[in-house]
C-alpha cells in the first residue's frame, strides 16, 4: 500500500463517516483533517466537530457555502433550464463539485497527499467526486473505504463500530434506515420500501412538501425578478442567492411543488429509485423558461433545448469540471444577456404555472401577432412564397414516390 502523509476526509458526522474516520488512522495511521460543508442540509453541524474531536482530529474544517453553492452551481445549472431524462432537478449532483473544489483546496492548504470520501462503490457520487478530484488536482490520491475494506454488511459495520467505541445513536441499530441527501436545492431519499418500484412511497418519506392534496385551497401568487438570466427578487425584495432559493423553499413546500417519484439510470449502469423534492428549484425552472419565452430568439432557444439533454448528463456522471461542460457553460451564459424582467407564478396545489411576464428587453410584439389593425406593415401575401419555399424539397419527394 502506498504511503499516505495526511487525508482530507469529506465528513458528515454521521455513522458511515465516524468509522470511516476511525478506519483511516487505524490503517493509515496519519492524520487526518476532517471537511464538513455546510449546503443548507437544514442540519446542526457543530455534532459533527465535536464527534471528530473524540476521534481525535485536530484540524477540522467546518464551512458555509450555501451562497457559492446557489450562485456559482446552481444558477449556471438553471440557466440552461436543466432536466436530467427529462425530470430530475440535478439537486445531489450538483453538489458534488463543490465539495471536490473544497477537498482539494483544504488538501493544498495541509499539504495532504490523499482525499476520502464515504461514497459506495454502487453509487454515482464515488464518480463525481473522483472526476471533479481528477480535473483539479490529479496528484492527489483518493481513498474510497467502501470499496477498499472488507465489511459488507450493515451487521459488520455495526460491530466495527462498537468494536471501536464509536457512538451509535439508537435509530442506527435496527433496520437500515433511508439513505437521505439534502442540501439548499432539493432533498432526496432512497432504500428500504423505495427500492421496489412497485410500492408507493409512504408519505413519512416527503420532508420538505406538504402532500398537494392537503395543500392551500387558495393559490399563491409571487413574482420573481430576473437579470441575466438568474433570480434576483422575490415580489420586488433582492436577496442574495441562498436566501432567494430558501425563500421559494418555503412558499413550494408550502403548496406541495417539486415533488418526483423517479426510477433513474445511474452512470455507473443500473436503475435505482428516489423521491425527490426541489420546491424552489421547481418554482425557478418554471419562471426561468418563463422569461426566456419573451426575451430570447427562437433558434437561440431551440438550440439550448437541444443542448440541455447533453448538458445535464454531464453534470449527473460528474463532468462539471470538463472542458466540454465549459464550452457549453460559455454558449448557455452568451444566451442570457438579455434574460431580464419580471415572472408571476401561481402556486397551487403542486403546481408552478406562470401567469404572466414582462421585460424591457422583450422580442415580443402585439402588433405583430394581433388579429386586429397592425401599425407595423405585415404582408400576408409574403406568407404563400415562404410556404412554397419550405415546400419544395416536399413536393420533390412527393413526386418521386409517385404521390
Amino acid at each position: 500500500m502506498t504511503k499516505i502523509e495526511k487525508i482530507v476526509l469529506s465528513y458528515s458526522g454521521g455513522l458511515d463517516t465516524s468509522i470511516i474516520l476511525k478506519w483511516l488512522q487505524e490503517v493509515y495511521g496519519c492524520e487526518v483533517v476532517t471537511f464538513t460543508a455546510d449546503l443548507g442540509q437544514g442540519e446542526e453541524l457543530e455534532p459533527a466537530r465535536a464527534k471528530a474531536e473524540m476521534s481525535g482530529v485536530k484540524d477540522i474544517r467546518i464551512v458555509d457555502l450555501r451562497e457559492e453553492f446557489v450562485s456559482d452551481f446552481v444558477f449556471p445549472m438553471l440557466r440552461a433550464n436543466v432536466l436530467y431524462e427529462g425530470q430530475y432537478l440535478l439537486g445531489s449532483s450538483i453538489a458534488r463539485p463543490l465539495i471536490a473544489k473544497r477537498l482539494v483546496g483544504i488538501a493544498g492548504e495541509v499539504g495532504a497527499d490523499a482525499i476520502a470520501h464515504g461514497a459506495t462503490g454502487k453509487g454515482n457520487d464515488q464518480i463525481r467526486f473522483e472526476l471533479a478530484i481528477n480535473a483539479l488536482d490529479p496528484s492527489l490520491k483518493v481513498i474510497a473505504p467502501w470499496r477498499q475494506w472488507n465489511i459488507r454488511s450493515r451487521t459488520q459495520l455495526l460491530e466495527y463500530a462498537e468494536k471501536h467505541h464509536i457512538p451509535v445513536p439508537s435509530d442506527k441499530r435496527g433496520e437500515a434506515p433511508f439513505s437521505i441527501d439534502a442540501n439548499l436545492l432539493h432533498t432526496s431519499t432512497e432504500g428500504k420500501i423505495l427500492e421496489n418500484p412497485a410500492e408507493v412511497a409512504p408519505d413519512h418519506v416527503y420532508q420538505r412538501t406538504v402532500d398537494p392534496l392537503d395543500a392551500p385551497d387558495a393559490p399563491e401568487i409571487i413574482t420573481i425578478g430576473f437579470e441575466a438570466g438568474d433570480p434576483v427578487s422575490v415580489n420586488g425584495k433582492s436577496m442574495t442567492p441562498a436566501a432567494l432559493l430558501s425563500e421559494l423553499n418555503g412558499l413550494g413546500g408550502r403548496h406541495g411543488v417539486g415533488r418526483l417519484d423517479l426510477v433513474e439510470n445511474r452512470f455507473i449502469g443500473m436503475k435505482s429509485r428516489g423521491i425527490y423534492e426541489t420546491p424552489g428549484g421547481t418554482i425557478l425552472l418554471a419562471a426561468h423558461r418563463g422569461i426566456e419565452s419573451i426575451t430570447l430568439d427562437r433558434a437561440a432557444a431551440h438550440l439550448k433545448d437541444e443542448i440541455m439533454p447533453r448538458y445535464a448528463e454531464l453534470i449527473y456522471n460528474g463532468f462539471w469540471f470538463a472542458p466540454e461542460r465549459e464550452m457549453l457553460q460559455a454558449l448557455i451564459d452568451q444566451s442570457q444577456a438579455f434574460v431580464s424582467g419580471e415572472v408571476t407564478v401561481r402556486l397551487y396545489k403542486g403546481s408552478a404555472s406562470v401567469i404572466s411576464r414582462t421585460s424591457p428587453w422583450s422580442l415580443y410584439s402585439a402588433d405583430l401577432v394581433t388579429f386586429e389593425e397592425s401599425a407595423i406593415a405585415f404582408d400576408h401575401h409574403d406568407a404563400e412564397g415562404f410556404i412554397r419555399l419550405n415546400g419544395l424539397r416536399l413536393r420533390s419527394w412527393a413526386a418521386r414516390n409517385g404521390r
